[in-house]
């Protein structure tokens, strides 16, 4: 991984435009080529970032940028899109790279591993015709619970916690943001699934259209609990 802390501008050019003023800033180039652009602010949250596949190269500024004191330029292209970002360098504050080896991934709790485990064996518990896609989905900023595909064929972006908080909605929010600017599985929806969900949770993700599931963790196990059956 490499980082560098620079006096920056950013611009994005794509589906949308968008951009950054000069300001101080972080920015990672992972070893699997995302590029992603972080202030001292915002939680884990990038204020810009291209995902992989995509390519990087320094070039020179051209003389506009030189004359605004720009000392270095990276292009960042998207392999399979017209996604960009041109990012302008100033000052280099810091630029170090970093070997951090293969990483074993995120370590989730007995009971949350096993739901994950079990709803993915039982896709159809979000709906009729919900089929599998895979389960710990990569994504440059993290794994996807489950993909899957809905009865329509649409590709819908799982999240599960045991209890679902404010703090699931805006993961999975993040997720969606990212893939849906890949144009291959684009649209994706998402779903929050938890044993149980705050009512903040509940309407925050209703609010960004995001379907809320409640799991029955013995009903996925195949318990049948008689004490609380009625016949």
């Amino acid at each position: 991984m490499r980082i560098v802390i620079a006096e920056c501008s950013v611009d994005y050019e794509g589906r949308l435009q968008a951009h950054l003023p000069l300001a101080k800033r972080l920015l990672m180039v992972k070893v699997d080529g995302s590029v992603l652009v972080h202030s001292d602010g915002g939680s884990y949250k990038p204020l810009n970032w291209m995902a992989p596949p995509c390519t990087m190269a320094e070039v020179e500024p051209e003389d506009v940028e030189v004359a605004d004191g720009v000392t270095s330029v990276w292009l960042v292209q998207h392999g399979k899109s017209d996604d960009r970002l041109r990012i302008r360098l100033h000052t280099v504050h810091h630029d170090s790279a970093h070997d951090l080896g293969v990483d074993p991934g995120l370590v989730k709790d007995g009971v949350e591993a096993q739901l994950q485990k079990l709803l993915a064996q039982h896709i159809e518990t979000l709906g009729e015709g919900y089929t599998l896609m895979r389960r710990e989905y990569m994504t440059a900023i993290g794994p996807v619970d489950i993909m899957c595909k809905d009865s329509g064929g649409a590709t819908v972006a799982v999240e599960l916690k045991r209890h679902g908080t404010i703090d699931g909605v805006e993961q999975l929010t993040r997720y969606l943001e990212l893939l849906n600017r890949d144009p291959h599985i684009a649209p994706v929806s998402g779903v929050f699934a938890a044993q149980t969900i705050k009512p903040q949770a509940r309407t925050l993700a209703e609010d960004r259209g995001i379907r809320c599931v409640v799991l029955d963790y013995d009903a996925l196990k195949g318990i049948d609990d008689s004490e609380r059956r009625l016949f």
